[in-house]
């Protein structure tokens, strides 16, 4: 509507039942995969808007003409609404574990492994070989304590919460020693200096930015420490005049002194550790193994799966977490747990690669240059200027700084600038997510499922198409 709105008899407004029945609406609403509730609920939306912004100064509209603006007006209310929705979206962004994306794709391995239980009744708190009332999650932390040698494991809700947990259960009323460099903040506004506010513990910064050394945690260690905590920097890098103390050096420290020793990795993943090793992926047993007391970590990065919190370590510690009233809050539902099953369940079984981001990081690169020649191929037939570019991809989901070659098609269009190209595929369905880069497209195959190359082609045609038009 324009500014100061539109003059017009209120009779005249179309009624919303003839709007549902427009022929162009459902059809529009059809394909943007939107329903007639949908077209009703802007339909009232919109007629809300034009009897408010009514005047009665200039020449009056027409009903015809009025009719029109309404239509125009709830066809770009259903565009929105339909951009809205959660919905899936090709990853050419060159970033495999994307936090805005839904961080990891879960396949159809896992799904398949999953259905029958989502779908009808299952064992969640029951024992089949009893029949009493069982504890959930029990077959998940025999594994997570096969993986990672752990003596014991706990699931919750997210990392977030598995963090706040080991605070709150075990630190409350005292003192956590943690060092200035690793007071950090991740997306949505996660600050570790809240958390441990929060939790009722005590914050007590050591070191500085760049600089905390062992002698700064010893010093401030005291009868109301409670626990040396370590904190990932998930989503930078620190490098220069830069040092740490490490759990190696902390271990020895903590429990001399009778503290707890937590480190929050924040990603990890379970394969087998050498070959987490070879892909530069963190691995909690290192950790374990050196020392921490307490170890967690998101599920749905590094690991691949679905949102979750897992906490490994000692088991008298991990069952005083379970006995902890805030772990009511934050314990996982069956579909989390379905899902972290069967994912651990797999890495066990050395099928690791069932899980997508396990396959998209071990993809080779001459793969990914095969296909993306194939696709940049088929673009130059339908007349587009592209070429394949050698590039970098990202791991992302809390894996700062680790980078794996990736090869993408690079894209430019005359009469339409990057950031028009960009906007076209992500208004496609699917959507299409790529990168600008030193002012052109980038379409990087790294994060991009094989069986998803098709469709990228058409959806890349069909934005082209559009900027033509």
């Amino acid at each position: 509507m324009v500014e100061g709105g539109y003059n017009f008899q209120l009779r005249d407004l179309p009624s919303v039942s003839s709007l549902l029945d427009d022929k162009a609406l459902s059809a529009l609403a059809t394909g943007l995969g939107l329903t007639s509730a949908d077209i009703k609920c802007s339909a009232e939306a919109v007629l809300n808007i034009f009897r408010s912004d009514r005047v009665e100064d200039g020449e009056p509209l027409s009903e015809a003409a009025l009719r029109e603006l309404v239509v125009d007006a709830i066809a770009g209310s259903l565009r929105h609404m339909a951009l809205r929705k959660l919905q899936p979206v090709i990853n050419a962004t060159g970033i495999i574990v994307h936090t805005n994306l839904g961080r990891s794709p879960l396949g159809e391995r896992l799904l398949d492994a999953v259905r029958p239980v989502l779908t009808g009744y299952s064992n969640l708190e029951y024992e089949l070989e009893t029949g009493r009332r069982g504890k959930r999650g029990a077959e998940i932390e025999r594994l997570l304590c096969a993986l990672s040698g752990a003596e014991g494991a706990l699931l919750v809700n997210n990392n977030a919460g598995a963090v706040f947990l080991i605070l709150h259960a075990l630190c409350a009323g005292r003192e956590v020693v943690i060092s200035r460099g690793e007071l950090i903040q991740i997306g949505g506004g996660f600050r570790i200096p809240d958390i441990i506010a929060e939790s009722g513990a005590i914050l007590r910064e050591v070191g500085t930015t760049n600089q905390t050394h062992l002698a700064d945690y010893e010093s401030a260690l005291n009868e109301n420490t409670a626990a040396i905590m370590k904190a990932h920097r998930s989503n930078f890098e620190m490098v220069g005049f830069v040092a740490e103390a490490g759990v190696e050096e902390l271990a020895p420290v903590a429990r001399a002194s009778g503290v707890l020793l937590i480190e929050d990795i924040g990603a990890a993943t379970l394969m087998a550790e050498a070959e987490a090793n070879k892909l530069d992926l963190p691995h909690p047993a290192p950790s374990l193994r050196a020392g921490a007391d307490l170890v967690c970590f998101s599920a749905d990065k590094a690991l691949g799966l679905t949102q979750g919190g897992i906490i490994l370590g000692q088991r008298e510690l991990t069952e005083r977490l379970r006995k902890s009233p805030l772990y009511r809050v934050l314990r996982p539902d069956k579909s989390l747990l379905s899902v972290i099953e069967a994912g651990l369940s797999l890495i066990a079984a050395g099928e690791a690669d069932a899980i997508p981001v396990n396959a998209l990081l071990r993809t080779e690169p001459d793969d990914l240059k095969n296909r993306a020649f194939v696709l940049a191929r088929k673009l130059r037939k339908a007349g587009l200027s592209v070429e394949v570019i050698e590039t970098e991809a990202e791991v992302g989901g809390g894996v700062a700084g680790r980078r794996v070659a990736s090869y993408a098609v690079a894209m430019s269009a005359e009469g339409s600038s990057p950031e028009d190209i960009a906007r076209a595929l992500r208004q496609n369905r699917p959507a299409v997510l790529a990168i600008v880069r030193e002012d052109r497209l980038l379409l990087d195959l790294r994060a991009v499922l094989p069986e998803q190359d098709g469709v990228l082609l058409k959806v890349v045609l069909a934005a082209a198409r559009a900027g033509d038009s």
